[in-house]
């Protein structure tokens, strides 16, 4: 397929855009692979230097209103930092990623990086296998990021706002930014139209 044309996944309401295309991917009745190639990633270091935006992303704009959207994210881990991202894009200053990522320890780890100019960057918890489950929610103009281990019990690992104003897109993104490549792996995709009651009670 052309990455000019979009793209439809099940559940999802709305249709999907390459923000940067893979170098290959596919989507079956069971979800979505994106593999990266070498030294990929979206990051903006607050450091300095030059934001990254080279890694492969597919996303769409989200409903308006309060939402769940989430997938249970495997990656093939080699190097530090291969990773299988959900993706919160407003703009190319303003996005959020939730990653499952392979630390310098070499342990599969849930990440996020909150981004407004620049990139904040924050280690949450270490998971058994490079397998867990992802999700992002919108209340009201606030964010939250949770992961879970398909117990049903949802962890927080970030609660923010975006700056910047207008619509945001929602989507997947593989990345290996010291590595020679990576694949990503989203299935049991879900997006729910309903609010959050409680960032921290498992819900």
């Amino acid at each position: 397929m052309n990455a000019s044309e979009p793209v439809s996944l099940a559940p999802l309401p709305m249709a999907l855009r390459w923000l940067m295309p893979a170098p290959s991917w596919k989507a079956d009745e069971h979800g979505l692979e994106l593999s990266a190639a070498a030294a990929t990633d979206l990051f903006s270091d607050p450091a300095g230097g030059s934001p990254l935006a080279n890694a492969p992303a597919l996303i769409g704009p989200a409903p308006e209103g309060d939402f769940f959207f989430s997938a249970r994210v495997a990656c093939e881990q080699r190097s530090t930092f291969d990773a299988g991202v959900l993706l919160l894009y407003r703009d190319e200053r303003n996005w959020a990623k939730l990653c499952l990522e392979l630390s310098p320890q070499g342990e599969p780890t849930v990440v996020s990086v909150v981004t407004r100019g620049v990139s904040d960057d924050c280690n949450s918890f270490v998971c058994e296998r490079a397998e867990t489950f992802l999700r992002i929610a919108r209340i009201d103009d606030c964010f939250a990021l949770h992961a879970s281990s398909g117990d049903g019990f949802w962890r927080l690992v970030r609660y923010f706002a975006l700056d910047g104003a207008g619509a945001v897109e929602i989507g997947f993104l593989a990345q290996s930014p010291t590595g020679d490549g990576c694949r990503a792996r989203f299935e049991q995709i879900a997006f729910e139209r309903r609010r959050l009651g409680d960032l921290r009670n498992g819900e």
